[in-house]
């Protein structure tokens, strides 16, 4: 009984901060939205929809396994830290480490561009871009995750904490949130702010090459591709190719990663 009821405190209390985080982007926001909200909203969520589908499919439950298991033999990144409280910090940067080399990927690769595209399209950026992806992609990054967990050693309990966090860092960082720039400036060093994320989906491939992270902003800073000299009504949102508009779309948006990109046939 008491576990249910710290469950549901848990769910309420997520739900009041993403409620919150809705109306503070609506009542400060950090740019403004060329496209009418509602449809965009409704694409974001039918695709957001379909992506949690694949990930309790899929993702859950084998990452659920190799967490379990790692806790049982000790293994991974947790492991050599001797587990417990340093083990399950290492096990968990690991983890938002490991994402951001696949973040980079997926805009180096091209065949992993063609899915990650359906994120960036998006003309506008709000909290639901957070949950604008393709659910191929889902599937298509599943081995990485795999390799994630196995590598990092994280247990379950760290696994679990670690996917709340990710949720909602990706919602915050994808809202139009204005916050004070003192705020934003001091949070960025630490974690991936609004403003920061805005500057990565720019149209501009040397401002969208940038601001990687999707969680702990350490990994920008250590690899040099942080920026933040970009001001927020500067950033014309989205993908600058010829098909970009017709893949705002839902069904263009899902039949996109499986025909040839603008560069690579004619277009009329």
């Amino acid at each position: 009984m008491a576990s249910r009821l710290v469950k549901l405190a848990g769910m309420a209390l997520g739900a009041g901060a993403v409620g919150a985080l809705l109306y503070a982007e609506r009542a400060h926001p950090l740019r403004k939205q060329m496209r009418k909200a509602a449809p965009r909203i409704a694409r974001n969520v039918t695709m957001g929809a379909a992506c949690q589908a694949a990930i309790m499919a899929a993702e859950v439950p084998l990452t659920e396994r190799i967490a379990t298991r790692n806790a049982v033999r000790k293994r991974g990144l947790s492991g050599l830290f001797g587990g417990g409280v340093p083990g399950g910090v290492a096990a968990f940067l690991a983890m938002d480490y490991g994402f951001y080399l696949w973040h980079v990927a997926t805009h180096k690769v091209p065949f992993l561009w063609r899915f990650h595209r359906v994120h960036h399209v998006d003309p506008d950026m709000d909290a639901s871009t957070a949950i604008r992806f393709h659910f191929i992609d889902m599937f298509v990054s599943l081995p990485w995750r795999l390799v994630q967990v196995r590598a990092s050693g994280i247990g379950p309990r760290g696994l679990a904490a670690w996917r709340k966090f990710f949720l909602f860092s990706v919602l915050f960082h994808h809202s139009n949130w204005r916050l004070p720039w003192g705020l934003d400036e001091a949070l960025s060093k630490h974690i991936t702010t609004p403003r920061m994320h805005g500057i990565h989906h720019s149209q501009k491939p040397c401002e969208m090459d940038s601001n990687w992270s999707s969680g702990i902003a350490w990994w920008d800073h250590l690899h040099r591709t942080f920026r933040d000299d970009v001001p927020a009504d500067a950033i014309s949102i989205g993908v600058d190719d010829p098909l970009a508009e017709r893949d705002i779309h839902l069904l263009p948006a899902l039949k996109a990663p499986f025909v040839a990109p603008p560069a690579l046939r004619e277009l009329p």
